[in-house]
């Protein structure tokens, strides 16, 4: 069994990567972006400054990674990795259940590319539609935090999926 962050840019292919794990592996993926959007929705009418939708879907994103790790079942969190907090409950998690912790980081350094990308998708309520700085661009990739002490991956997602997924499937079959 194993827990999986993906993390990157948005727009830098983690779902698609993602989805295509869950072709070839059991999986269940946990989209931070549906969540959000999803609360984004429920409370969109509401009035309220003090809500921090981005903090209260983490924390369903969590609760239900828990669940399925409880159940034994492998699990992806889809989800920027831009503060240390999300890797440490997701080491925390995995080490509870005796799951493989596993990150992926999904580089896409083309500022271009990353638009043409994000102006394509059809986007969700929560999810950015177009990067108008590219120095904010390379300062959220440079931002990008990362589990120390673990060993991770990172994938050129500029590349076609099918030159790296089979790296990506050895890396979480490995103990």
């Amino acid at each position: 069994m194993f827990f999986l962050q993906m993390s990157g840019f948005p727009g830098a292919g983690k779902s698609t990567l993602a989805r295509e794990i869950a072709k070839r592996k059991i999986v269940v993926i946990i989209d931070h972006d549906v969540t959000k959007s999803s609360l984004m929705k429920s409370f969109q009418n509401e009035n309220n400054p003090q809500l921090n939708l981005g903090k209260v879907a983490y924390d369903l994103d969590f609760d239900l990674v828990e669940h399925h790790l409880s159940l034994g079942q492998n699990v992806i969190l889809d989800s920027p990795c831009l503060y240390e907090e999300i890797i440490t409950k997701g080491k925390v998690l995995a080490e509870k259940y005796h799951a493989a912790y596993k990150y992926i980081d999904c580089t896409l350094n083309d500022f271009q590319l990353t638009n043409a990308r994000l102006d394509k998708r059809q986007a969700m309520l929560s999810q950015i539609k177009s990067v108008r700085e590219e120095t904010n661009y390379l300062h959220t990739l440079k931002h990008t935090k990362y589990p120390e002490g673990y060993q991770y991956i990172t994938v050129d997602t500029k590349q076609p999926i099918d030159r790296y997924i089979d790296v990506v499937m050895a890396y979480l079959e490995a103990d």
